[in-house]
């Protein structure tokens, strides 16, 4: 029933946004891999799930696959910095929205990540996903900004790599990709691999700064155009990739 539901949501979602266009397909990798992305707030996650171009997952907030977990997470993520005469609303909303979340983060191609000792549970799933062939879609950010594209990347998923080593002895390629929902297209850019030899946390460093790095690059070569930030802010306050 569950994934009926879903599968009736997504297609009314795919009826009224638009259609997004992937660039740079020749980018990516014939193997399994990470491609790491600017969030846009729910554009990330819906581009991915209605045009992303090869079989992929892509990692969630695992409190919004659980109803009891949903409403907390919902409104300090999505609406704590509205005004505070408004907020009432907000609160109330997040509990409404609480099954629908469940319903949809459950029944898409989805894998929950966590902030407490379940994120072993994200790892490993994560790494049977591609050994299995499909990729993983990231979005890493969080809230210290790196410039005006996009926000300082939490570093800790590159350990996957290291994990996905381990079982395979395969070294891991990362995809930058540039969501770009005001030009209706979303970019991949060249991969970076995962290097075995050297130690985890320099390897965390380096491709974490490659892939901000090529986000911006392909951000700021693109038409001026409105840059959809990874805070839930107002569209005024929007800035461009110029």
């Amino acid at each position: 029933m569950k994934k009926a539901v879903y599968l009736v949501i997504k297609w009314f979602v795919k009826l009224f946004y638009p259609k997004t266009k992937a660039v740079g397909t020749e980018n990516l990798p014939e193997e399994a891999c990470i491609i790491v992305g600017n969030h846009t707030q729910l554009h990330g996650p819906i581009v991915c799930e209605l045009y992303f171009p090869k079989k992929r997952y892509t990692w969630c907030n695992g409190e919004m696959m659980h109803l009891k977990e949903v409403p907390s997470y919902a409104f300090a993520d999505f609406w704590s910095k509205k005004p505070k005469k408004i907020r009432w609303f907000y609160k109330i909303l997040s509990y409404i929205i609480a099954p629908l979340s469940v319903c949809i983060f459950n029944s898409a191609n989805t894998i929950g990540v966590y902030r407490d000792q379940r994120i072993i549970t994200t790892f490993k799933e994560t790494v049977t996903k591609l050994n299995e062939g499909s990729s993983v879609v990231i979005f890493p950010e969080h809230d210290i900004p790196y410039n005006n594209i996009i926000c300082d990347f939490q570093d800790r998923f590159i350990d996957i790599a290291k994990l996905y080593y381990k079982r395979t002895k395969k070294e891991l390629c990362f995809v930058p990709m540039y969501i770009a929902p005001a030009l209706k297209e979303f970019y991949l850019g060249k991969p970076i691999r995962f290097c075995a030899e050297n130690p985890i946390d320099e390897e965390r460093r380096r491709i974490c700064e490659y892939l901000m790095r090529e986000i911006t690059e392909i951000a700021r070569s693109l038409p001026k155009h409105k840059v959809v930030p990874y805070n839930n802010i107002p569209k005024k306050d929007y800035v461009t990739n110029i």
